[in-house]
């Protein structure tokens, strides 16, 4: 099980590292940026194109986050820093945005955007969210959109999380999760994993792992599923990502794959 898991830690980071050398989204089509299109423009006016092209996300964290000024926002998988720094823009000067990703290449390319934007109030960290680089109660809010799926030790993360929230924290995610259960052989799959499918769980399970961490008022605030067309889009781009790296894959098998998921937008709060 270790090996398995240690295998699809390096598919997330080979995807994702891949992701920003080339300076392109996991959603990379014209139609599916369209359908994950959750973000205001006037709140993307300040972001550079290529920050807000290179953003791989299934919602819109902040939206649920309610940062005030002068607090402390960490985001877990940061990638290349586009909710970091829509989070430093609301904390304002006397507040601070963490950003924390695995992946060198995200964490190398979000620190070179921070400087160009001249941030003073934001910081990206190289780690696992499962062992996130920060001290205790640091955190008023902690946000991640589209990443602990991911994660093949989820119960780690909110535990993680648990830990670098203040009393009376909030989370504020957006994920993908599953309304019914995968094949086993997707689940298998590393390049699946890369691609916030087969690291997906169901929601009850999501949940529960919450609350065993000790968050409480968990709460879905919205669920969207996937139509036909969407999932019928998304297949077709995993399929010709696979066939492009010389593996087989099979679109209508994908297409089912993608009807079993949900992107949620889920709250939690740490215990005063």
């Amino acid at each position: 099980m270790t090996e398995d898991k240690d295998d699809m830690r390096k598919a997330v980071k080979d995807t994702y590292g891949r992701l920003a050398t080339e300076s392109r989204s996991c959603c990379d089509s014209p139609k599916q940026a369209e359908m994950i299109k959750v973000y205001a423009e006037e709140d993307l006016s300040c972001i550079p194109e290529d920050v807000i092209s290179s953003n791989c996300s299934c919602g819109n964290p902040l939206a649920l986050a309610q940062i005030k000024p002068g607090q402390v926002v960490v985001d877990l998988g940061s990638g290349a820093g586009m909710d970091v720094f829509l989070a430093s823009k609301k904390v304002g000067p006397q507040g601070r945005a963490f950003g924390i990703d695995a992946t060198p290449e995200m964490v190398w390319r979000a620190r070179g955007s921070a400087d160009r934007m001249g941030l003073t109030n934001v910081e990206f960290r190289l780690g696992e969210i499962e062992h996130m680089p920060l001290d205790p109660n640091i955190a008023d809010v902690i946000i991640s959109n589209c990443v602990i799926n991911l994660s093949p030790n989820k119960p780690q993360v909110f535990r993680e999380a648990f830990r670098v929230l203040k009393p009376g924290g909030k989370l504020a995610i957006s994920d993908r999760v599953l309304v019914e259960e995968l094949p086993e052989d997707l689940r298998l799959d590393p390049e699946l994993w890369g691609a916030c499918v087969a690291g997906a769980i169901l929601e009850e399970d999501y949940l529960q792992m919450l609350h065993g961490a000790g968050f409480t008022d968990v709460k879905v605030e919205e669920r969207r599923l996937y139509s036909d067309e969407e999932a019928r889009e998304f297949a077709s781009s995993i399929d010709e990502e696979k066939r492009s790296h010389g593996k087989g894959s099979d679109t209508g098998t994908m297409f089912k794959a993608y009807k079993c998921i949900a992107n949620d937008r889920i709250v939690a709060r740490k215990p005063r």
